[in-house]
């Protein structure tokens, strides 16, 4: 800034001028924005003028009965029941979701990713909407349909080629899709910069950098735990539980012995309930992954059956999923006197989960504190009575949802034949027959295509 008033002489005055406005000042003074050389920031101490402040909701959506129900209670007990008792009342919506079937997880997935992009959309709008920038939200929610459009329609290329081969307009969309999605953004971005008003541009590209990231952390990872899910439910329900017993664990701990401080950040965290809750999650997980592995309809891929029009979860279950007897190290040996131990190695892998869920998947609370922090707001929003908004509650989530993706990628996910079946019938026929021949020619240098059967093919 300092460069461009110095070069500002004579014709270059309106330039500057323009460029510079005395809005965009005071939104740059209002963000914490670099200033004249000289002037030092103090990062320690946060003045109101650095931050722009999201207005505070008073509204208390307490249920009346709730309140009535704890009313004499000390704040802090107050809240301790009325946590408690939502908690209960939404792992039992869990439990009842689980029972409905994939097709209603994925809805509920997708109903939390959309709520959770409007709560952080709508901290922006707020803070801005003073400014009175064009077309922020509508563009917003636009960019959040093309974003959806790309991904689903990957999900629908990649577990539904049945489906993709018996509809041709189907056919259409998953040849092209990839091309109409980058049409349909980059009508998004045109729309983005005819709507650049001036003495605004700087505060629009916060804005547009702001949807775009609010993109990236809840639409790419909420994709992800549907993945997750289709890789077998127990992938999505383990994580998922995982970490809402670290939540919980954690809450009790500090509640009843916590003392220590744990992060600035987050003043009300504590060592002691981040001990606590990693232990209670260790010991959660490894007796969950021991009840759900014994499960066909947890431990399958979820596929989509073309002439029933479901989804199944029907399979030979892989090794991982099938009870194995280890030798304990002799040092274990002496001390609990058993040799060996029968397990099923997902339970091993569920304390890698575990041991994530509750050491790293924090962390991802920790940033949304930030985030409400440089914005002066407690919660994202009000819509859970005790809680806050949706994305107070799923944070950890995504974070842990994206581990889990790559877990499995990394040291689970092999070959899946239904998933190559489901690419060969999308192929034009010649394309089909060419690898058919193709895997006759090598099944029978193998010797694995007996001579009758060759010549019958």
């Amino acid at each position: 800034m300092t460069e461009l008033r110095k070069r500002g002489g004579g014709g270059d005055t309106d330039l500057v001028s323009e460029t510079i406005s005395d809005k965009e000042t005071d939104v740059e003074d209002r963000l914490g924005l670099p200033g004249e050389p000289g002037v030092e920031a103090d990062g320690d101490s946060e003045s109101k003028a650095d931050t722009p402040e999201v207005p505070p909701s008073t509204a208390d959506n307490t249920p009346q009965f709730l309140n009535k129900a704890v009313e004499g209670l000390n704040p802090r007990w107050k809240n301790w029941w009325i946590r408690g008792v939502l908690s209960l009342a939404m792992i039992s919506g869990f439990f009842m979701m689980i029972y409905l079937g994939p097709v209603m997880l994925i809805l509920v997935v997708m109903s939390i990713q959309i709520k959770c992009f409007q709560e952080i959309i709508d901290i922006g709008y707020r803070v801005y909407h003073s400014y009175e920038l064009p077309w922020f939200r509508t563009l917003s929610w636009y960019f959040l349909i093309c974003v959806n459009y790309f991904f689903y329609g990957e999900t629908l290329a990649e577990y539904f080629g049945a489906l993709v081969q018996r509809e041709e307009p189907l056919q259409f969309l998953v040849r092209y899709h990839r091309f109409i999605s980058f049409a349909l953004y980059l009508a998004g971005f045109c729309m983005f910069v005819l709507s650049l008003v001036k003495k605004h541009y700087r505060l629009q590209f916060y804005m547009f950098a702001w949807t775009h990231v609010t993109l990236l952390i809840v639409v790419t990872q909420s994709h992800l735990v549907i993945q997750n899910l289709f890789e077998g439910m127990i992938w999505f329900l383990v994580p998922v539980s995982i970490v809402i017993c670290n939540d919980i664990m954690a809450y009790l701990f500090g509640f009843f012995f916590g003392r220590t401080p744990l992060i600035k950040l987050s003043p009300k965290k504590t060592w002691e309930g981040f001990i606590g809750g990693f232990f209670g999650t260790l010991v959660f997980g490894f007796i969950l992954a021991y009840l759900l592995a014994q499960f066909q309809y947890f431990v399958c891929p979820v596929e989509y059956n073309s002439e029933t029009n479901r989804f199944t979860a029907e399979c030979e279950p892989s090794d991982i999923f099938v009870m194995h007897e280890y030798t304990l190290p002799f040092a274990v040996q002496n001390i609990i006197q058993w040799k060996t131990v029968n397990l099923y190695p997902y339970q091993i892998h569920s304390v890698a989960l575990s041991t994530f869920g509750s050491l790293i998947g924090p962390f991802g609370g920790f940033f949304a504190s930030g985030f409400k922090r440089a914005f002066k707001i407690k919660d994202f929003a009000d819509t859970i009575p005790g809680h806050g908004g949706i994305m107070d509650r799923f944070d950890c989530q995504y974070l842990m949802a994206t581990f889990t993706h790559v877990y499995i990628a990394s040291f689970i996910r092999g070959p899946n034949p239904s998933k190559v079946l489901q690419q060969l019938l999308v192929l034009q026929p010649e394309q089909q027959l060419s690898i058919f021949n193709t895997l006759r020619e090598r099944l029978r240098d193998r010797g694995m295509l007996p001579p009758a059967a060759t010549e019958a093919i």
